[in-house]
């Protein structure tokens, strides 16, 4: 079965799940109706079903490499692009000051799920301009927005970001690069970064690199860090790339997965660069998009759950092997189980993302810092559980193909090994789960509980329609209080950190459940509906084992020393 876009769910979410209607009743995204939105979608859709969906396995066997200093990429891959960037889908939430089409955040999400259900390798490179464009759009000169912004916009230029270096990983204040003014307003940059995903390509005019880098006079750590933007090639006075900038991709990493997204090794030698935002102010530029890039992560991770699914299900619809009603293995019981559970997982981290989506869309347009604190809760629960999902999803696809799934000519492997890295960067599941009971909990909980309140008075309501569904998700949501107000009243921060993760994990269940019984609610006697039910009695009581993991403090764990873990 060809790869189709998820539009009923799409429908489904944003008319009756996570809000959206809040949206086009604001000022600032009134023309963003829902049939406007079902348009854009549906125009999405079949760029990605026809155009991006085909390259998924030319970017696996015909891998991104480097040649004579430059990047050559996937076959198809610079058609591929041509289209995404002629559509004007980079640009789909960019300010339509500088061509963009300025679109809610939600919407634009709802795109790059689906481009990365197509082909996640090609749909990474679009996702870093995307987040280029969202820092310059911030922090920086009016000089540099009006050169760069409308060439990274349409897609006539790309953009990276430059954070990681062998000795600095997610510890980014030990970072060693370093920038010196030139005399001219600009800055000489040089260091080495590793990591950075489409470092080079050939199908842009420009490649433009957002580099993190030390002033002489920045302090250790990361308060002493600034941003600088780094272009492949020096723009002329007219804006044409022109010179070639002192930079260069020493290497392309060799992956386990993405073969078609080259992740390059780059060195800056000297290389001429424009400060972005203030001195020593670089990180809070980098932090003005990390919600988005979290998030988008996030979603990189649901989309290639769909993409695994829809794999999984079109081979289940077509092997024949043992008696069944259809005549073909959909009809076992175990296999129908592991479809429901990944349909229905995908569902539950597909809400919980949008519900982050809009509150950042919400938060934007009303200004109110209820909306701003929802999103930055919900942003360590996505980045983890969509990412999360994927990996689980994809793995069960593998198990859905039985023995075939081993076999590289089916395709089902490929998903698992190109999602298993989006639960590594953008900031690894375990630091985000260290967020979450940590900063996300400096409020006392006050935005935990926000969410918990809505869940609770929701079920009380469906109470009176489905009580068998109801009822299992006010609990859930009132130990998952308890466990929070546990979490909160813990002065050491280790005892938190210990069970971080599967308190992230328990929350993200509980959100789920809260999502699957307002599409049951919405739309009773659908599938929508049968899944709602077999999440919430099948899935969702997983969620009581995560807290009372959550809620052991960390003595127990500490007690088994190195030694004991030794071989």
């Amino acid at each position: 079965m060809p790869f189709r876009a998820p539009l009923d769910d799409y429908r489904l979410l944003l008319n009756h799940v996570v809000g959206y209607d809040q949206l086009a009743q604001t000022e600032r995204f009134a023309e963003a109706s829902m049939d406007t939105v079902e348009a854009v979608l549906s125009e999405a859709g079949k760029l990605c079903e026809e155009v991006v969906a085909p390259l998924q396995r030319n970017g696996d066997l015909d891998p991104a490499v480097l040649e004579n200093g430059r990047v050559r990429t996937s076959k198809g891959f610079a058609q591929g692009y041509k289209a995404i960037s002629e559509g004007g889908w980079i640009g789909t939430v960019a300010d339509p000051e500088h061509g963009g089409m300025g679109l809610p955040l939600t919407v634009g999400t709802a795109v790059n799920d689906m481009m990365s259900a197509a082909c996640l390798s090609l749909q990474l490179n679009p996702l870093m301009t995307q987040g280029q464009i969202e820092a310059l759009e911030a922090h920086a000169s009016d000089e540099l927005k009006a050169l760069y912004l409308p060439k990274l916009i349409s897609g006539e230029w790309a953009g990276t970001m430059n954070l990681t270096e062998p000795a600095a990983g997610s510890d980014v204040g030990a970072l060693a690069s370093k920038a010196v003014a030139n005399g001219d307003g600009t800055y000489a940059v040089t260091g080495q970064k590793i990591f950075i995903s489409w470092g080079d390509n050939d199908f842009t005019e420009n490649v433009c690199h957002l580099v993190l880098a030390r002033l002489p006079d920045g302090v250790p750590g990361t308060k002493g860090i600034s941003l600088f933007l780094v272009p492949r090639n020096i723009p002329d006075e007219t804006g044409n790339p022109c010179v070639a900038n002192d930079l260069k991709v020493v290497s392309v990493e060799h992956k386990m997965g993405l073969h078609g997204s080259p992740t390059c090794v780059m060195s800056f030698e000297g290389a001429k660069g424009w400060l972005v935002g203030a001195p020593h102010d670089g990180m809070r530029a980098m932090f003005t998009m990390m919600n988005n890039a979290r998030l988008g992560v996030g979603f990189q991770g649901i989309g290639a759950a769909e993409g695994a699914y829809q794999h999984a299900l079109a081979y289940a619809n077509e092997r024949k092997q043992g008696k069944t009603p259809e005549g073909t293995i959909i009809g076992h019981a175990d296999v129908r189980r592991m479809l429901a559970t990944m349909k229905a997982q995908i569902f539950a981290a597909r809400a919980i993302g949008l519900s982050q989506a809009v509150a950042i869309d919400m938060g934007h347009a009303t200004g109110d810092a209820d909306w701003t604190a929802r999103a930055a809760f919900l942003t360590p629960i996505c980045k983890a559980f969509g990412t999360d999902t994927g990996i689980e999803v994809a793995n069960m696809g593998i198990q859905v193909h039985g023995g075939m799934g081993f076999v590289e000519e089916t395709g089902a492997a490929q998903y698992a090994r190109d999602v298993r890295v989006t639960a590594i960067y953008e900031g690894t599941n375990g630091i985000q789960a260290m967020d979450l009971v940590g900063r996300k909990l400096m409020d006392g909980g006050e935005a935990a509980y926000g969410l918990l309140d809505e869940i609770e008075a929701f079920a009380e309501a469906a109470r009176l329609s489905v009580p068998d569904l109801a009822e299992p998700v006010w609990q859930a949501a009132e130990t998952l209080r308890e466990t929070t107000e546990a979490l909160v009243a813990m002065p050491d921060m280790q005892d938190r950190f210990a069970g971080a993760v599967p308190f992230l994990r328990g929350f993200a269940l509980v959100l789920g459940g809260y999502f699957h019984l307002r599409a049951a609610m919405a739309a009773p006697g659908t599938a929508a509906d049968r899944l709602a039910r077999f999440y919430i009695l099948r899935m969702l009581p997983d969620y009581a084992g995560q807290l009372v993991h959550a809620r052991e403090g960390a003595a127990g764990l500490m007690a088994i020393s190195a030694d004991d873990l030794a071989v």
